[in-house]
């Protein structure tokens, strides 16, 4: 999932092949953001000045079903941060508005996925816990790191580079001037 915000106003652009469910977690996903964006030092009102473009890539194959709401916003979290989503991890994992990581489907399938591209960090929902016991052998649990997360904000600490020196300087700057202000 990329995410951009540009100047706009106001507006989320949703492309790629999604259906009805992956749309409904983008719209969640930016809901939730804007109701926590102070949180990650983000001005709350950003969106009342900025649009959003989320993409899913997805080549010719359409996507649908809830399983991409915590990385969509983890995407916008990166992107609203300015905080890059680190390379070496994989996600999944459904969301409400309240915040909390709801369990999905296919937990072997997809820690097989993300094994087979070398990422041996993983990001579930702790309703899935039953899942990693029962589906994921010893052998195949051996070198992977999983982290079971029951919220959002757990989801996207994990999932992004630390802000560098430069963006706590630059907060740190808008803080103040807002403090002047």
């Amino acid at each position: 999932v990329e995410a951009t915000a540009m100047q706009g106003k106001n507006q989320l652009t949703l492309t790629g092949h999604l259906g009805d469910v992956m749309k409904e977690s983008a719209r969640a996903a930016l809901s939730w953001f804007r109701a926590h964006a102070a949180q990650f030092s983000v001005d709350p009102d950003f969106y009342k000045t900025s649009e959003i473009h989320l993409h899913v890539p997805s080549g010719a194959i359409p996507k649908d079903g809830p399983s991409a709401g915590v990385t969509m916003a983890v995407a916008l979290a990166s992107e609203l941060t300015g905080r890059p989503v680190r390379g070496d991890i994989a996600m999944t994992g459904e969301i409400t508005l309240s915040g909390r990581v709801l369990p999905v489907g296919g937990i072997k399938e997809k820690v097989l996925a993300a094994r087979r591209l070398g990422i041996k960090e993983i990001i579930l929902p702790r309703q899935n816990e039953k899942d990693v016991k029962e589906d994921l052998n010893e052998e195949l649990r051996r070198d992977l790191t999983i982290h079971l997360v029951s919220t959002i904000d757990e989801a996207v600490l994990l999932a992004l580079t630390a802000p560098s020196r430069a963006h706590r300087e630059r907060r740190t700057a808008t803080r103040v001037q807002g403090a002047v202000q």
